[in-house]
């Protein structure tokens, strides 16, 4: 039985603004870039660090990382707050991933979720792509004025491949990472559609979830 998805995503392919209508659809809880920001409260490093993630941290994050690592993660943190750098904020990333991913019942955007969780046999794998004419409105309203789109979303593109390829050795591109690889240009609701019916999770609704969906994003994310 699938617990979790995680959804990686091509930049304004609109795989975020899918994951939080999966996470609504399922009464599930969504992990998305917010989480980052947590960790920076945590580790008590100061906001610049964080100024690139959302500033909206959901009250179910609270409750997460107070309950699984009150006194042991918080003193952990406090450790590495003198040399908080992008090593330390991928590890505890990766933590509250694998964490959540424990928990269960949670959609998962990017930072290598499915590389991270690749052997859970509870986890679904989903790749989000589009083509540019697809993406251009989302990236326009992401960047008014920007005159060059498709190099913004190629540059976004080729760090987040950076990324899995630094801290997972993989190739972000490899559809042997994924249960799912389907494109955006079908509509969100098609998309979503989509993933339930290949998770194996199409007969469930909201309404088997014990706590409503925790939508973490930030209305200027949801497009991404």
């Amino acid at each position: 039985m699938v617990r979790v998805i995680t959804i990686s995503r091509e930049y304004g392919s609109g795989g975020a603004a899918a994951a939080s209508a999966l996470a609504e659809r399922l009464g599930w809880r969504l992990v998305n870039e917010s989480l980052l920001t947590e960790i920076a409260r945590l580790a008590r490093v100061d906001r610049s660090v964080a100024a690139r993630y959302d500033e909206c941290v959901s009250p179910w994050f609270h409750r997460l990382m107070r309950a699984l690592w009150r006194g042991g993660f918080e003193g952990a943190v406090a450790r590495v707050e003198s040399d908080f750098d992008a090593d330390t904020m991928a590890a505890l990333c990766e933590r509250v991933i694998r964490e959540a991913a424990d928990i269960g019942n949670c959609v998962t955007v990017g930072r290598g979720g499915q590389c991270i969780l690749q052997n859970r046999p509870d986890a679904f794998h989903v790749s989000i792509y589009a083509p540019l004419e697809i993406k251009l409105p989302r990236l326009h309203k992401r960047h008014p004025g920007a005159n060059d789109l498709e190099s913004i979303a190629a540059e976004m593109d080729r760090r987040r491949a950076d990324y899995i390829r630094r801290y997972f050795g993989q190739d972000w591109t490899n559809r042997h990472l994924y249960n799912l690889l389907v494109c955006s240009s079908i509509g969100i609701d098609a998309v979503v559609a989509t993933i339930l019916c290949a998770a194996g999770l199409r007969g469930q609704t909201a309404t088997s979830a014990q706590e409503p969906h925790s939508d973490l994003t930030e209305p200027s994310r949801a497009n991404k």
